[in-house]
């Protein structure tokens, strides 16, 4: 008994569920041959064991169907036809004695043709109800209620037509019960699976979030300290000064992505829009190319910052490693409209020489995870080269409510 207990703890409760809804549908279909002992004990002869045992002979291939029919149900498995054949030979046995080895009345005034031909019929349909429509139960329950009538109108009854409708509903109740239940069951699984679903793309999503946050901090910051540092090394080559500063910058950019990746790690990561800037462009004249920030002074809403600015990160990440830029301009322009819906909006413009020819090198995810910043707050991404100048522009609408004037 404590190993049952144990068991039944261990169980999740889709499982306990699911163990119960079961035994409750096997135990209701386990009493028909008891029902049946009792409507033909006072029977004489041999037909009470004859229909005592079809009735359990059939109510045995009615758990093993149920079983079949709450597995399509929760899984989709494919109904046993081997079992639904031996479901209608066990049930047409029944019947058979029913109709033709019992008699129309017992010896206390019972119809225990009918009580009998009522018993087989419903277990046959409980077999099958939860695959059943609504449709084919009612048509079914009819079809019951009238083999009924004629059985009861062949024993010569009073209220023949009175007692169908009876065994009709009682029939119609007992199926209706076995189909929610199968119903409540296939729900109780499916929300189950939507939440192991729903945990798995939670994971999914983290794990894209830390993988992007590390490729938009780790690519700029180690661009940066790798110019930094080439630029360092030269200086020093020619014994000019600046190489120390160079070199106390390196050291300042590796504690900065140190924060960084931290940040990270415990999901707080943010970029802020004016350091970007200034740190693009710090990074690109470090690197020789002529830079030129227009707009840095916008006022903008947070999130529309954090999205721009992790656009500059990785525009400028991408100049400094795969392009052979002179010149490079980062235009921050606040508009009054956005096509094709009206609004005020933002655009940002980053615009480049030296780009490599189209199609060279592997695409990377940069521009993959830009477009996916950019979709959170409503914007889009657009990247086009022409004659060796690559333009990276974003657009981020704006509510009307956000002040975007200049600071």
């Amino acid at each position: 008994m404590t190993g049952i207990f144990s068991a039944w703890r261990r169980q999740t409760n889709p499982q306990r569920v699911d163990l119960f809804t079961r035994w409750t549908l096997y135990l209701l279909l386990a009493g028909a041959p008891l029902i049946a002992l009792s409507v033909t004990a006072d029977v004489p002869g041999g037909a009470t064991a004859a229909f005592l045992a079809a009735t359990t002979a059939q109510t045995v291939t009615a758990i093993a169907v149920v079983r079949g029919t709450l597995a399509h149900l929760v899984v989709g498995t494919p109904l046993s036809r081997p079992w639904l054949a031996a479901l209608a030979a066990t049930t047409l046995g029944a019947l058979g004695v029913a109709l033709l080895g019992l008699p129309l009345q017992g010896d206390a005034g019972r119809s225990v043709r009918s009580i009998a031909t009522l018993i087989t019929l419903s277990v046959a349909l409980l077999a099958v109800s939860t695959v059943l429509g609504t449709r084919v139960l009612l048509v079914s329950g009819l079809a019951v209620a009238l083999v009924i009538g004629i059985v009861e109108t062949a024993a010569g009854s009073s209220g023949t037509w009175v007692v169908a409708t009876l065994c009709a509903l009682v029939v119609w109740g007992t199926t209706l019960s076995f189909r929610i239940s199968g119903w409540m069951l296939a729900v109780v699984w499916e929300q189950d699976r939507a939440r192991t679903v729903h945990a798995r793309l939670a994971v999914a999503e983290e794990r894209l979030r830390f993988s992007r946050d590390l490729h938009d901090v780790v690519g700029r910051t180690l661009s940066a300290i790798a110019v930094k540092s080439e630029l360092a090394a030269e200086l020093a080559r020619r014994g000019q000064e600046g190489a120390v500063d160079q070199m106390l910058d390196v050291r300042q950019l590796a504690q900065e992505s140190l924060r960084e990746v931290r940040g990270v790690v415990s999901g707080l990561r943010t970029a802020d829009l004016a350091a970007e800037l200034t740190g693009a462009r710090s990074v690109l004249r470090s690197a020789g190319i002529d830079t030129r920030v227009i707009g840095e002074d916008a006022r903008l809403p947070d999130d529309v910052q954090r999205a721009l600015a992790w656009v500059v990160r990785e525009a400028v990440t991408n100049v400094v490693r795969h392009a052979h830029a002179r010149r490079c301009t980062i235009d921050l322009d606040v508009v009054a409209a956005t096509h094709p819906e009206p609004g005020p909006g933002v655009v940002l413009t980053v615009t480049n020489d030296g780009a490599p020819p189209r199609g060279s090198g592997a695409p990377g995810s940069g521009l993959v995870g830009l477009t996916e910043r950019l979709a959170e707050v409503g914007g889009s991404l657009s990247a086009t080269a022409d004659d060796g100048v690559f333009t990276l522009r974003a657009t981020v609408p704006v509510p009307a409510a956000d002040s975007m004037a200049p600071r």
